[in-house]
């Protein structure tokens, strides 16, 4: 217990020592300063472009229950439902149409395109809802409150039911309209006792090409509907039809040759519609506003001047032959190392941290104002990004630190460090390289840290290009940073082993 209590004390007097001898270099705190100051300005520099305007100082996509941005348009068909109810409609064909923009238009459904029937609280962008869907390609599926998504196995496509029971809503398809299959169950916890409900359609834009060269051209779906079968509380008002929102970022839209609305078949409609019901996936990287990581490109600048300061922390001890005095001060040649890497790692920490706290705020505010919309997140998600910032810039400078201890020379361990942690992210984020070999490289180098910093979300049920062309890392945010760390991990520990098999 004495070993521990005077390893503890001896540990926490090396630290003091550092520390010390960290805030009294004027210029390794100015550049830690400036590091903090770039991170800032060039993140609000870097999203500063002229914005389109028209849209006001609170420009922001539609918000889901969840808080997420989503996509909220498509024709609606509706009446009324006062309590506990059902709708029962044959969906005889789902078609599409996209306009390639030459004039011409293509035939062809969307594989996320829809058509079918919805329980929906209000005509509000973002309100509750639960929908029983046919898809271009992906089959009967119930789907509610934007990110949920159930696929009906083996479920038929033809009849479709969608029933209510206060705030639960089961899902049915049939072949035939007598034997039914349940495809899904929805709760929506507070829904309002009176809705609309009703027939649907909407498409999503269509991809051409593939990778970051690929485009999206306006597109429609056709639903052709029976006769709907309605039991309990519906209105007795005739079917009204109505376009729910417009573009909602990155959803879809109409053009001049494909418009939507409603006709009646004879007993029953036909209804066409542009756009989605899903979150938001790809507004940022389709040039119509921010995402939260946008405002944090100043970290690379920031970084650089970690990397700097963690390094030349280390090599100028070297340098200047005073190492051996530590050494002699502190016999522990671990101990020493580990105090450094404490200290330029809580500095930078701080850095990050302050850094992120600042800019998200200022960059998000500047940006609306400006008239371009900003993908929300929840408070956790923003919470995450700003510590793990933080963290991202406590495990650079560590690293830093042990290349630094293992090379001895400054010019070399930052150019080493920089290469390896820059480089690689500006690789695979510029589309130069396969998608595949992108991937690569954010899984097995230390750029993977900077997954920690990343808020674009991705939906199975949403079509779009996820690759890091496009802002998407191949690992999950604490996993990204876990590589990065144990990149730092593996530097100390084999920075401590030669400094302890060789003579400072």
């Amino acid at each position: 217990m004495t070993a521990i209590r005077t390893g503890c004390s001896g540990f926490l007097a090396t630290l003091h020592a550092e520390w010390t001898k960290f805030r009294t270099v004027r210029g390794w705190v100015l550049t830690m300063a400036g590091a903090l100051l770039a991170t800032i300005v060039v993140g609000l520099l870097g999203t500063a472009a002229p914005g389109p305007g028209g849209r006001g100082a609170d420009a922001s996509y539609p918000k889901g229950p969840g808080g997420e941005a989503v996509n909220d348009s498509f024709f609606f068909v509706y009446r009324t439902l006062t309590g506990d109810g059902a709708l029962t409609v044959s969906l005889r064909s789902l078609t599409g149409v996209a306009d390639t923009g030459t004039g011409k238009t293509a035939r062809g459904v969307q594989p996320w395109a829809k058509a079918g029937i919805i329980v929906k609280e209000s005509l509000a962008q973002g309100s509750p809802y639960a929908a029983l869907v046919a898809t271009g390609a992906h089959g009967v599926r119930m789907q509610y409150d934007y990110t949920h998504d159930t696929a009906g196995p083996g479920a038929p496509q033809g009849w479709l039911r969608l029933v209510r029971s206060g705030d639960r809503l089961t899902g049915y398809a049939s072949a035939d309209g007598s034997r039914w299959t349940e495809v899904g169950r929805a709760r929506l916890p507070g829904l309002a006792r009176t809705v609309r409900a009703g027939l649907f359609a909407t498409s999503p834009q269509a991809k051409q090409g593939t990778g970051a060269g690929a485009g999206f051209v306006p597109a429609v779906a056709t639903g052709t509907f029976g006769r709907p079968a309605l039991t309990g509380g519906w209105s007795r008002t005739p079917w009204r039809g109505t376009q729910v929102g417009g573009d909602a970022g990155t959803s879809g839209s109409y053009t001049n040759t494909l418009k939507g609305g409603f006709t009646r078949a004879g007993d029953g409609f036909t209804v066409t519609g542009a756009g989605d019901i899903a979150p938001v996936v790809g507004g940022p990287v389709m040039g119509v506003g921010f995402s939260v990581e946008d405002f944090l490109v100043g970290t690379f600048a920031g970084l650089i001047a970690v990397i700097a300061v963690a390094t030349v922390f280390i090599t100028g001890e070297y340098r200047q032959g005073l190492l051996r005095t530590t050494m002699t001060a502190t016999p522990v040649r671990g101990r020493v190392l580990g105090a450094k890497a404490l200290v330029a790692g809580g500095v930078a920490c701080a850095v990050g941290l302050v850094a992120a706290a600042v800019v998200l705020p200022l960059g998000a505010s500047g940006a609306r104002g400006r008239g371009f919309l900003v993908l929300p997140v929840t408070s956790a998600t923003e919470v995450r990004v700003v510590v793990g910032t933080g963290l991202l810039c406590a495990a650079v400078a560590v690293f830093a630190l042990g290349v630094g201890a293992l090379l001895r020379r400054s010019g070399t361990a930052v150019a080493l460090v920089v290469a390896s942690l820059v480089l690689p992210f500006l690789l695979a984020a510029s589309g130069a390289l396969p998608a595949g070999v992108s991937e690569w490289l954010l899984r097995v180098t230390p750029a993977a840290g900077f997954a920690v910093q990343q808020t674009l979300p991705r939906y199975a049920q949403v079509l779009s290009v996820y690759e890091p062309s496009t802002g998407y890392f191949p690992l999950a945010p604490w996993a990204g940073l876990a590589v990065l760390y144990g990149y730092a991990a593996l530097a100390h520990g084999l920075a401590v082993v030669r400094l302890r098999g060789r003579d400072v």
